[in-house]
């Protein structure tokens, strides 16, 4: 991606005298901020979050010549979530303003607020990839796969996992999946059920009760491998220390003029549950032919 002012030079193609369409890039959006649990700082509450737990209590079972003298004592912890500010800056000349088509600048204009949107939810990503793995590199993944993780979720004796659950996935290991449901497609009659209806209309049912959605910013390695997330929303939280901040600057000493702009944002994603509410797994992500 290009840094640095934004010129004629840089935007040449869109000076045409007549320009009928103009797009940007398109992107996957925010995923993971919209399946997670999310809080926003009060104002004047400092500059972190904090959550208690208490650990559970027992209960005994008694008789009428019980003397209950084993009081149960309270046992607190806590996790502390302090927001980081993720900024980006764009700048654009007045020559390049008044040459530029309506359209095109109507574009641009979305962009800066799309690149946090895109660096939140890779953050997101980020942070799960501190779960605890399943899987196996080279192996295509398998619905069984998304039914460990949720069940390890919902009945680890440690602490069990509340739902709701999602999976986050990217869509090429999300194909080997479909390619599973259907494969008797063609070989044998398909009644309406969870196989007919994968066919038509893609991943639009959970599996084991976890929501399944695509997000195209996990990162595929050389293998080619990609990290996927089955979790409970309780599981990660995303602290947010303010709203989107836009703030516009003139300045008339750049290159003959022109608008600065500042976009800023803060949050930091934390886990709960220690770890046992959330699974990464890895597989497969052959782009499929």
């Amino acid at each position: 991606m290009a840094t640095g002012d934004t010129t004629t030079t840089q935007l040449a193609d869109s000076l045409d005298t007549i320009v009928a369409s103009a797009r940007s890039t398109r992107e996957f959006g925010g995923v993971v901020p919209q399946l997670v649990d999310s809080v926003t700082l009060d104002t004047g509450t400092g500059t972190s979050w904090k959550e208690i737990l208490f650990a559970a209590l027992n209960a005994q079972a008694i008789t009428e010549t019980t003397r209950n003298e084993n009081p149960q004592a309270y046992v607190d912890s806590a996790i502390t979530i302090t927001p980081q500010m993720v900024q980006i800056s764009t700048f654009i000349t007045d020559k390049a303003r008044r040459n530029v088509s309506k359209k095109a600048l109507a574009q641009m204009g979305s962009l800066p607020g799309e690149a946090l949107v895109r660096k939140e939810d890779e953050d997101g990503l980020t942070a799960m990839d501190a779960s605890t793995q399943m899987g196996a590199t080279g192996t295509p993944i398998q619905t069984g796969d998304i039914a460990s993780a949720r069940y390890i979720i919902s009945s680890n004796a440690t602490e069990p996992g509340p739902m709701p659950y999602a999976g986050v996935f990217h869509g090429y290991v999300l194909k080997d999946m479909y390619d599973e449901l259907v494969a008797g497609i063609g070989t044998y009659p398909i009644p309406e059920g969870a196989t007919a209806q994968v066919f038509k209309t893609g991943f639009t049912l959970p599996i084991a009760s976890v929501s399944i959605v695509e997000d195209g910013n996990i990162t595929i390695d050389s293998t080619p491998d990609a990290k996927g997330f089955v979790f409970s929303k309780k599981a990660w939280v995303l602290v947010k220390g303010m709203a989107l901040k836009s703030e516009p600057q003139r300045r008339p000493d750049w290159g003959g003029g022109g608008d600065l702009l500042f976009m800023t944002s803060e949050y930091a994603y934390g886990q709960r549950g220690g770890g046992n509410w959330s699974r990464e797994i890895i597989a497969d992500a052959t782009a499929p032919a």
